[in-house]
């Protein structure tokens, strides 16, 4: 099992929606917005990296109002 931090940035006002949405998202366990450089931290748990990399661009990257993602593996 692949654990992974998914750091979203979304377009002004956004956020609140979107959270839903990501939430809704397959292989998201969890997801919370947050104050910082990013808007929404969302948690993966998938088996395979492949899965990440798909949750990321065609689940996240692809919700209208995201600008930026950054993803973070767990190594532990």
């Amino acid at each position: 099992m692949v654990h992974a931090f998914i750091m979203v940035k979304t377009a002004a006002g956004k956020s609140e929606g979107l959270l839903a949405a990501i939430r809704d998202l397959e292989s998201v366990a969890d997801a919370h917005i947050v104050a910082g450089n990013y808007d929404i931290i969302a948690e993966v748990d998938a088996p395979e990296v492949y899965d990440v990399l798909s949750a990321v661009s065609s689940g996240v990257q692809g919700l209208e109002g995201v600008t930026e993602t950054k993803t973070y593996i767990a190594m532990d």
